[in-house]
């Protein structure tokens, strides 16, 4: 089931990267962000209410609240950094080096999480990274 679930992650990031390109045509950067923000707060915890999960929020500790807002902090400048290198690149270029970020990743979770790397995995972030990077500095198409 994670593997639909991660399908529809790629696909939903796929058109917000569209979508927040044309966004940001005319605008600041860090205010398109903000403006996706408001509706990101607004339906993520709509979502959490209508689940019931508001009452779990008491039950949170230190160590975990301290961990979440981290992740939110970084998730608030990689999102910021993703909208200003799509306001000054093109959309395909920009999105796929944004995804050399799977390379971090890998290399993040096995010295943290103590994930074991295998060499399928080595080999497929290689690739993807070459991919990327491959795209990322490609020669702009005309038009």
């Amino acid at each position: 089931m994670w593997v639909l679930f991660s399908l529809l992650a790629a696909l939903s990031a796929a058109a917000v990267v569209t979508l927040s390109k044309v966004g940001v045509k005319n605008i600041e950067s860090s205010l398109a962000f903000a403006i996706q923000s408001v509706l990101i707060i607004t339906v993520a915890w709509s979502v959490v209410a209508y689940q019931g999960h508001l009452s779990q929020i008491a039950q949170i500790d230190r160590r975990t609240w301290l961990f979440l807002i981290a992740a939110g902090i970084v998730t608030c400048l990689s999102s910021l950094f993703s909208f200003q290198a799509l306001k000054l690149g093109q959309a395909s270029r920009t999105s796929s080096f944004d995804k050399i970020s799977l390379v971090f990743s890998i290399i993040l979770a096995s010295v943290f999480l103590k994930e074991k790397l295998t060499w399928q995995v080595i080999l497929g972030a290689t690739l993807m990274a070459g991919g990327a990077i491959l795209i990322a500095f490609s020669k702009p198409s005309e038009g």
